[in-house]
C-alpha cells in the first residue's frame, strides 16, 4: 500500500506550484463574500411612510400633518404604514379647520397606504423593498427572502461533496462557479419578488457548493503544513475580503440591479482560472486515472524546478484508503454520553451561527454609514480569525470558546445600557461582539472533530454543521424584530450567547488529548460523577489538522 503525502515528497511543501494553487484557490473564495452577504445592500429597507398624492387639496399645514405620529426609538416620528383618512383631513382643510387646534388630530380615523410609499433615497436609490414595496404587511417577505438563501445553502452543502465524488472537483468547482454566477445574473432580470426569490436560493447552492469544493480540491492538492494555513487563514480570510469589497460596490452603485450586476462580474473572471487550476490527483487516482494523475505531478515537479521519478504511481499498488464504515446518525445518540454532546454541539453551533448572521445583517439598522459599519463587521473577522487560530494553537478547547462567546454575548448584552445619543458606542460594542461570535464560529469545526470518535467523526461534523444552516435560516429574524425595538435583537442575541457559553463549559476538554476511535473511549459531560479520565485519554498528541471556516 501506497501512501499519496509519501510518494509526492518530492514535490516539497511550498514551491511555486503549491503557491499558485493557495492562492488562485483562496481567490475563488471571494466572490462567496459578495454573494453571501449581498442581501444585506439588495434587500435594504429605507425609511418611507405614505404617500399623500400632489392632486390632493391640501394646504400645507395639513399636508404636513397627514401622517399619524409613532414612537420609535424614544422619539416620535411619522408613522410609516398608516396615514389620516384622506378625504376627512381634505374636508377640513377646504374649511379652514387648523390640525391640533380646531381639531383633535388623535380622534381621526386611519387607513393604510392607499397611494403607495414615499421612500428615502439618501441610503439607496432602489432595492428590492422598494421596487416590489415588501413593506407594512408585505415587511414578512424580507426576511424571508435571506431565510430562502440559506436553505439553497442548506441543500448545496448536501450535495457539493457528493457531486464532487462523483463528477470530479475540478469540474464541480467551476459548474458551482457558473451556477453562482449565472443564477445571479439572471436576477437582474427578475420581474417580481417571487422570481427573485426562486433564483436566489440557486445562487445560495451555488455559492456553498462553489466554498466547500474549492477547500476540499485545496487540501487535497496542498501538503500537510501549509493545507492547515489553507483551510484556516486562506479560505476565511479571502471570504472576509469578498465581504469588505461588497459595501465598497454598493456605496458607488446604489441601484440594486446594477449592484448586482457589478457584484456578478467578478465571478465571471474566475473562469480563466480553469486553465490555472488542476484536477485533485488523489481523486484521480480513486477513479483509476493514473495517466491523467501522473501528468500533473510531473507538471507540478517541473514549475518546482524539482526532479520527478520516471514513474510517480504504480497502478498495480493501490494507494492507502481511508477506513470507511457506514455509520447512522442514530449512532450519534446511541449512548447517554454521546447524546447529551451531540445535543450540546447541536445548540452551539445553532446558536453561534444566529449570532454571527444576524450580526453581519443587521449592519444596516445601526446608527450612523450603513457602508462604513458593514466594511468594519467584514474587517473584524480578519482578526477574529487570527485570533481564534492562535488560541487554538495553545490553550483548552472548552475555556477558550466559552470565554469568547461570554465577551461577545456580555457587550451585546450591554447595548441596551447606552444612550441614544452615544451611537458611536453602540457600534463599538456590535463590533465587539461580533468578533467575539466569529472566534467562537471559527474553532467549531476543530473542537467538535477531536470530541467525536473516528468511528462517527465524519457524521459528527457533517449533522452540527448543518445546525448552522438552520441558525441562518433563522438569523433573519432576529434582525426584523429590530424594527419594532432597537436594543430587541441584540438582548436575544446576546442572551443565548452567554446561555451557550455557560453549556460549553460542560463539554469534555479535548485539547492535548489523544483522539477517540471508538464510542467507549470518549471523554464524559463535565459534572456527572461517572466522570473519570483513563490513561490513555492523559496521552498528548498533535492537534488535528482540521477546517477551521465560518460557513
Amino acid at each position: 500500500m501506497q501512501d499519496y503525502d509519501e510518494v509526492t515528497a518530492f514535490l516539497g511543501e511550498w514551491g511555486p506550484f503549491q503557491r499558485l494553487i493557495f492562492f488562485l484557490l483562496s481567490a475563488s473564495i471571494i466572490p462567496n463574500g459578495f454573494n453571501g452577504m449581498s442581501v444585506v445592500f439588495l434587500a435594504g429597507t429605507p425609511e418611507h411612510r405614505c404617500r399623500v398624492p400632489d392632486t390632493a387639496n391640501l394646504s400645507s399645514v395639513w399636508r404636513n400633518h397627514s401622517l399619524p405620529l409613532q414612537l420609535q426609538d424614544g422619539r416620535e416620528v411619522p408613522h410609516s404604514c398608516r396615514r389620516y383618512r384622506l378625504a376627512t383631513i381634505v374636508n377640513f382643510s377646504a374649511l379652514g379647520l387648523e390640525p391640533g387646534r380646531d381639531v383633535d388630530l388623535e380622534q381621526l380615523e386611519q387607513e393604510g397606504c392607499l397611494d403607495g410609499w414615499e421612500f428615502n433615497q439618501d441610503i439607496y436609490l432602489s432595492t428590492i423593498v422598494t421596487e416590489w414595496r415588501l413593506v407594512c404587511e408585505d415587511d414578512w417577505k424580507t426576511p424571508l427572502t435571506t431565510s430562502l438563501f440559506f436553505v439553497g445553502v442548506l441543500l448545496g452543502s448536501f450535495v457539493s461533496g457528493q457531486l464532487s465524488d462523483r463528477f470530479g472537483r475540478k469540474t464541480i468547482l467551476f459548474s458551482t462557479m457558473a451556477v453562482q454566477t449565472g443564477f445571479s445574473f439572471l436576477q437582474f432580470f427578475s420581474i417580481n419578488w417571487e422570481m427573485f426569490t426562486i433564483l436566489f436560493v440557486i445562487v445560495g447552492m451555488g455559492q456553498i457548493s462553489n466554498y466547500v469544493v474549492a477547500f476540499i480540491l485545496g487540501t487535497e492538492i496542498l501538503g500537510k503544513s501549509v493545507r492547515i494555513i489553507f483551510s484556516t487563514l486562506g479560505v476565511c480570510t479571502f471570504f472576509a475580503v469578498g465581504y469588505m469589497l461588497l459595501p465598497l460596490f454598493a456605496y458607488f452603485i446604489r441601484d440594486w440591479r446594477m449592484l448586482l450586476l457589478a457584484l456578478t462580474l467578478p465571478g465571471v473572471l474566475c473562469f480563466p482560472l480553469w486553465w490555472f487550476i488542476p484536477e485533485s490527483p488523489r481523486w484521480l487516482i480513486s477513479q483509476r486515472r493514473f495517466r491523467e494523475a501522473e501528468d500533473i505531478i510531473q507538471k507540478a515537479a517541473k514549475m518546482n524546478n524539482v526532479a520527478a521519478p520516471v514513474a510517480v504511481f504504480d497502478p498495480a499498488e493501490e494507494l492507502t484508503p481511508l477506513k470507511q464504515q457506514k455509520v447512522f446518525i442514530l449512532d450519534l445518540f446511541r449512548t447517554w454520553n454521546i447524546g447529551i454532546i451531540t445535543i450540546m454541539s447541536l445548540l452551539l453551533w445553532m446558536l453561534t451561527s444566529v449570532g454571527y448572521f444576524a450580526l453581519s445583517l443587521n449592519t444596516p439598522n445601526l446608527h450612523g454609514d450603513a457602508y462604513l459599519n458593514c466594511f468594519f463587521s467584514a474587517l473584524i473577522e480578519v482578526p477574529a480569525y487570527i485570533t481564534a487560530w492562535l488560541l487554538l494553537r495553545t490553550l483548552p478547547r472548552r475555556y477558550v470558546i466559552a470565554g469568547v462567546l461570554f465577551l461577545g454575548g456580555g457587550v451585546l448584552l450591554l447595548i441596551q445600557l447606552v444612550p441614544a445619543d452615544y451611537n458611536f458606542l453602540s457600534i463599538g460594542l456590535a463590533m465587539l461582539g461580533k468578533f467575539g461570535i466569529t472566534s467562537a464560529f471559527s474553532m467549531l469545526y476543530v473542537f467538535t472533530a477531536e470530541l467525536y470518535p473516528t468511528l462517527v467523526r465524519n457524521m459528527a461534523v457533517g449533522v452540527t454543521s448543518m445546525a448552522s444552516r438552520v441558525g441562518s435560516i433563522i438569523a433573519p429574524y432576529f434582525v426584523y424584530l429590530g424594527a419594532y425595538n432597537r436594543v430587541l435583537p441584540y438582548i436575544l442575541m446576546g442572551s443565548l450567547t452567554v446561555l451557550i457559553g455557560i453549556i460549553t463549559l460542560f463539554f469534555p476538554e479535548s485539547f492535548g488529548m489523544t483522539l477517540p476511535e471508538t464510542l467507549d473511549q470518549m471523554q464524559k459531560v463535565k459534572g456527572f460523577r461517572y466522570r473519570k479520565k483513563t490513561k490513555d485519554s492523559m496521552e498528548k498528541e498533535e492537534n488535528p489538522k482540521v477546517l477551521i471556516t465560518s460557513f
